[in-house]
């Protein structure tokens, strides 16, 4: 059954964990910067570093999460990138989308969902493959990694929005159904192409993002 009580209560908890990470890091970084005489220029450098981290990461969870993407170009997907935990692991292939094409909101959106999705989906670092002849109406989203896979029971959640209320479960595992939900809310067609050859054997399905027709 939908519960969208439940569904703040997890999107706030993934919240407090993944900024309470970097700003637990930035604390101590800076209490050493303060017992030492003036603070080395390594330890003022990785403060620098971690602040940049936690405004990147606020900068994408608002635009994905709270509706405040607004039109996105798309050269400024791999800035959103440098957003997700553990971005250093994560590559953005753009190659496949015009370079001066902008995403309008609704699309962007799920986009930036789907980027968070695929950072949980490459648990050993690998590839996001964006790809489409018109950003503006169809995505196509490739996993390529050692151990790459969409989560499990995505497939049903994309099928059946009751599925999706049922996988909230805990924050950990928060980001596939609010995907699939986020993407009926926005009018995005989200779909596998199970017919479709993957880049290598083995590989996970494409995922395709449609934009509704007016």
């Amino acid at each position: 059954m939908a519960d969208p009580v439940r569904l703040a209560e997890l999107v706030c908890a993934r919240l407090s964990h993944d900024l309470g990470g970097l700003l637990g890091s930035l604390t101590g970084v800076l209490d050493l910067a303060r017992e030492a005489a003036g603070g080395s220029e390594e330890e003022l450098a990785l403060a620098v570093e971690t602040a940049q981290e936690i405004a990147g990461r606020l900068r994408l969870l608002r635009a994905a999460w709270g509706g405040g993407s607004g039109a996105v170009a798309i050269a400024e997907l791999q800035d959103f990138r440098r957003g997700i935990t553990g971005h250093r692991r994560v590559r953005l292939d753009l190659s496949g989308l015009a370079e001066h094409a902008v995403l309008p909101p609704q699309m962007a959106c799920l986009a930036l969902n789907v980027m968070l999705l695929a950072a949980e989906s490459l648990p050993r670092g690998g590839t996001l493959s964006l790809s489409g002849d018109q950003p503006d109406q169809r995505i196509l989203a490739q996993l390529a990694g050692v151990d790459a896979a969409w989560p499990a029971g995505f497939a049903a959640m994309l099928a059946d929005p009751q599925a999706a209320w049922a996988a909230l479960s805990g924050p950990r595992t928060l980001q596939a159904p609010l995907t699939a939900l986020m993407a009926g809310r926005c009018g995005i067609r989200l779909s596998f192409l199970m017919a479709a050859s993957p880049s290598a054997p083995g590989a996970p399905p494409p995922l395709l993002l449609a934009a509704a027709p007016n």
